[in-house]
C-alpha cells in the first residue's frame, strides 16, 4: 500500500513539474504578389494548378473566367478587395492584375 502511495506521488510530482508550451503570438502572413511575379518556377501549368497557386498566395473565393486560351483569367478576393488576374499558361507568369472592386 504504501509503495503504491509512494509511486503515485513521484508520478503525480513529475507530471506537475513537467514544462507547459505556451503557445505563439499569432501574426499575419504577408504574401507579396505583382505583375511579373512567377507562381510556377517558369514551367507550364493547368487551370486548376493556377486556381491552386492563387489560393496559396492568399486569394480566396477565386473564379475561373478563361481558361481556353494562353492566358489563364481568375477573379479572386484578397484582403477585402476584389482582382482579376492572368497568368500564363506557358510559364505562370502573372501578367495582368486589375483592381475591380472594394467589399463595402
Amino acid at each position: 500500500m504504501l509503495k503504491s502511495v509512494w509511486v503515485f506521488l513521484v508520478v503525480a510530482s513529475s507530471l506537475l513539474l513537467t514544462p507547459v508550451a505556451l503557445p505563439s503570438a499569432a501574426s499575419a502572413a504577408s504574401v507579396t504578389i505583382n505583375i511579373g511575379s512567377s507562381v510556377s518556377s517558369g514551367r507550364g501549368i493547368s487551370c486548376s494548378e493556377g486556381e491552386r497557386r492563387l489560393r496559396n498566395r492568399g486569394f480566396r473565393d477565386i473564379r475561373r473566367i478563361d481558361c481556353r486560351s494562353r492566358f489563364f483569367v481568375y477573379r479572386a478576393w484578397r484582403g477585402g478587395t476584389r482582382f482579376e488576374i492572368a497568368i500564363r499558361q506557358r510559364d505562370g507568369r502573372i501578367v495582368d492584375m486589375r483592381r475591380i472592386s472594394r467589399r463595402r
